[in-house]
């Protein structure tokens, strides 16, 4: 029973939280300065969710040229740079990931 309340009220305070900027920014224009702060959230929770994927693999920091789950980030980075193309950054990313484990051990 602890277990469904603490979803529903998880749920109830993530809809409030929403809801919220709908209700009380609906009806306003949110300033350009604003705008431009919100474009870099996806990308900064985007690298929070990632990074420590990259660096701690182990739970410790591991910044290596035996880190195959940093470098192929790396090459995963250079690729959705120069081509901006998410399927390909995927597939490339997690090819090389798995070439340099199985070079890597």
């Amino acid at each position: 029973m602890t277990l469904w309340l603490t979803v529903i009220a998880i749920g109830l305070i993530t809809f409030g939280l929403r809801f919220s900027f709908i209700y009380f920014l609906g009806n306003h224009e949110v300033p350009l300065w604003a705008q431009r702060l919100l474009g870099f959230i996806p990308i900064a929770v985007f690298s929070a969710l990632i990074l420590p994927g990259l660096v701690l693999p182990a739970g410790t920091v591991f910044l290596s040229v035996h880190n195959a789950r940093l470098l192929a980030g790396l090459v995963a980075i250079v690729v959705a740079w120069r081509t901006r193309n998410v399927l390909l950054t995927i597939a490339v990313g997690m090819g090389s990931f798995w070439v340099l484990q199985a070079l890597l051990g």
